[in-house]
């Protein structure tokens, strides 16, 4: 008998579908800063009056410092007072920069922006939305921006991550930019009501449950420390401490270092009792000089990616000084990932903190939010902190499954997702879902349910296909956002067997698709991608070549639309290792963004490749239909190989390539045009430098006409064309 699973009462009332509405998330007015606000990538923007100005590509910006290799008499000043030296380029360059950060967001989010810009002549602008660095951890957006002032408006959707930037990418633009403002708006639908618990007591109990307070609160500073001796390695006493602090050479340890201890308490004049760090002047080599001093915000548990926290603390300083914040393991100084709330500006006035954060993948285990007190300002400065509060959103737990059609266009409800419950007779949990007139193609199965964006990052996923056959155990795996197609529209029962966590299904009324078989294509594609650095000279010793000198695609049969998702997989390898980039384009050539399904990396041996892709916002020009493969990442010449494609759409009803022939393939070879690959021989035709065609390309990668004005490459060699 397998273990029986015990579920809390649930919530079963029904509410129909929820309307959504745009609701504001975040703004940024660069009226109300004096410099650039944001970390600074190569680039600095200037402040006139009030608005963020791009110069365009003719410029670079180099830290002020002793030993800067280069220096000019016209410095920029960032909002945290860094300088940096503008030096003019002999020929333009490439540029980006934030234009926001930290935007609150959710899993599977929708949202839409609105800034307020010029520009000395009319250009579109790639503005991404990321919530990481990684691979598919950023959605794109194509802006057109005019010459007068006007606010522009654009979206993205499928947004999987939290706390999120832009990042407007000019590139080689040349002309100036201005930016007045940036609004974010969410496509809200109404939650289910939410009943935040607080944490953050002297026995690691919950402050509030159901409104009914259970222990003392710590958070205020009032209640002294049970043992203000505790050590910071007793493990028993050590994280029921809800405030922590580190000053330099202070509680000195046996490596020449300093710990973390219970941070001290003090009374204000008026009576008020704060938690204190009395930071002592940094003067560690480098960044790391940033948690000289530091503090935390310690909590009693770990949260799990895609839970939600609202945090509270009142904070000021002996100084306006701006810190930025990282998330730790359980023991403060343990670090888990360089993001937790932002950056903190201090004054030396008593200021309000409230937000939620959500707990992206790379959070799972957040115990504690560390300030780096000295990001910016090595002096000795004391930093105060009082009313330090968490809140969890209370949420049902056990397992549940909510449905839709993505036919019919029938919504998922997540708040009347149906709870799984134990069946004695098949010694599993089974749930029933979907009915005549409203049939579901697609589940998503949660862990815990009561919030749109918990359901969605505690999803589980089967590994395998799904069959209509009860027998059929899938084994299963935890995923955010995991959006199960079904073999077919109608009524289903699922089992969930939670012990061995394996999964199967059965459709009791419905008509199942006759899904097809789905073969890769075997053509062998061989390129023997040349040297891209064959020109070289006093101002390029380096060479000349791009990325994109040699390239490969995939052409899928049709283009896509924004957000459908597919499966690409192949096998590769190469006669080098080399990194290889990838881009989106339209049909080959064309190109209309930088990232697609990451990069991958060649070795000698074969691999095999698959990424689930999902389309993202065209970019610039057209619809997305091609993957583009930058294969001069290293200047070498080298032989890729690759064999066995499939690209399918993920519910697997279509094939977007044929699975025979090689019309799906094309190739560039330096300085080239695309052409089909040919395998007839399964060797591509080598070309020799002396037939090389005359065909101009931008920095880009895309083909331009003679017209063109700006940075162009013909026959590997760069040119200013006027």
């Amino acid at each position: 008998m397998k273990k029986i699973f015990t579920l809390m009462a649930l919530l079963t009332c029904f509410m129909g579908v929820r309307a959504a509405d745009w609701v504001e998330v975040y703004k940024i007015d660069y009226s109300t800063y004096n410099g650039f606000p944001f970390y600074v990538m190569g680039y600095v923007p200037e402040w006139f009056d009030g608005v963020m100005t791009d110069f365009g590509a003719n410029y670079k910006y180099v830290e002020v410092k002793d030993d800067a290799e280069e220096t000019s008499d016209y410095i920029v000043s960032t909002n945290n007072g860094v300088q940096y030296y503008r030096i003019a380029l002999e020929s333009p360059g490439w540029h980006q920069y934030f234009i926001a950060d930290g935007i609150p967001t959710v899993m599977d989010g929708q949202y839409k922006v609105k800034a307020m810009v010029k520009a000395s002549e009319p250009v579109s602008v790639n503005v991404n939305m990321g919530w990481g660095w990684g691979d598919g951890q950023q959605a794109g957006g194509s802006v057109s921006i005019g010459t007068e002032w006007e606010e522009v408006e654009w979206e993205y959707s499928s947004i999987a991550g939290a706390s999120c930037n832009l990042v407007a990418q000019p590139g080689g633009f040349q002309g100036t930019i201005e930016w007045k403002y940036v609004i974010v708006y969410e496509n809200q639908k109404e939650q289910r009501p939410t009943i935040w618990q607080e944490w953050l007591t002297s026995d690691g109990q919950p402050v509030i449950d159901d409104g009914t307070p259970i222990a003392n609160w710590m958070g205020d500073a009032e209640t002294p420390w049970p043992d203000p001796n505790v050590k910071y390695d007793d493990q028993e006493k050590n994280y029921l401490i809800c405030a922590w602090g580190k000053e330099r050479l202070r509680n000195m340890n046996d490596d020449g270092g300093w710990d973390p201890f219970p941070c001290d308490i003090e009374q204000e004049a008026d009576g008020n009792h704060m938690f204190i760090v009395h930071g002592q002047a940094a003067i560690t080599d480098g960044d790391a000089s940033a948690w000289d001093n530091q503090f935390w915000i310690q909590s009693p548990k770990a949260w799990k990616a895609g839970e939600q926290c609202k945090i509270h603390f009142r904070y000021k300083a002996s100084k306006a000084v701006t810190v930025a914040t990282q998330v730790h393991n359980q023991n403060p100084s343990n670090y888990l990932i360089w993001h937790a709330i932002g950056d903190i500006s201090f004054t030396e006035e008593w200021q309000e903190f409230d937000n939620i954060m959500t707990i992206a993948d790379d959070m799972g285990g957040t115990w504690s939010i560390a300030f780096q007190l000295n990001q910016n300002d090595k002096d000795a400065i004391n930093f105060c902190f009082d009313d330090l509060s968490w809140k969890s959103m209370k949420l049902d737990e056990g397992y549940f499954v909510a449905g839709c059609n993505t036919f019919d266009g029938l919504e998922y409800d997540f708040d009347n997702a149906i709870p799984f419950a134990y069946d004695e007779s098949a010694e599993c949990y089974t749930a029933t879902i979907g009915e005549k007139g409203a049939y579901i193609n697609q589940v998503m199965i949660s862990t815990v349910r009561g919030n749109d964006a918990a359901f969605k990052s505690n999803t589980l996923k089967p590994i395998g296909d799904i069959l209509n056959d009860p027998d059929n155990w899938q084994d299963y795996t935890e995923q955010s956002l995991a959006k199960l197609t079904l073999p077919g529209a109608g009524k289903w029962k699922i089992y969930l067997d939670v012990d061995y966590k394996q999964m199967a299904f059965e459709m009791l009324e419905g008509e199942i698709i006759d899904i097809p078989e789905i073969n890769p294509n075997p053509t062998h594609v061989i390129i023997n991608a040349l040297e891209r650095d064959f020109i070289k000279d006093d101002d390029h010793p380096d060479g000349t070549g791009q990325a994109w000198d040699n390239q490969f695609w995939i052409l899928a049969n049709r283009p896509f639309t924004v957000g459908e998702e597919t499966i690409v997989q192949f096998k590769y390898k190469a006669s080098i290792p080399a990194r290889v980039t990838t881009q989106i384009h339209s049909t080959p050539g064309n190109y209309l963004h930088y990232a697609a399904i990451g990069d991958v990396n060649f070795t000698e041996e074969w691999q095999d490749f698959e990424y689930n892709f999902v389309i993202p916002t065209p970019q610039n020009q057209g619809d997305m239909q091609s993957i583009a493969f930058n294969l001069s990442e290293i200047k070498d010449a080298n032989t890729y190989e690759l064999k066995d494609f499939i690209w399918k759409t993920a519910d697997g009803l279509e094939s977007l390539i044929d699975q025979t022939g090689s019309k799906n393939f094309y190739v560039k070879i330096l300085g080239g045009n695309p052409e089909v690959f040919d395998d007839g021989t399964g060797i591509t035709n080598v070309v020799k430098e002396n037939t090389v065609p005359t065909v101009t390309y931008n920095l880009a990668g895309q083909r331009v006409t003679k017209e063109y004005k700006g940075i162009i490459v013909t026959n590997g060699k760069k040119y200013i064309a006027k």
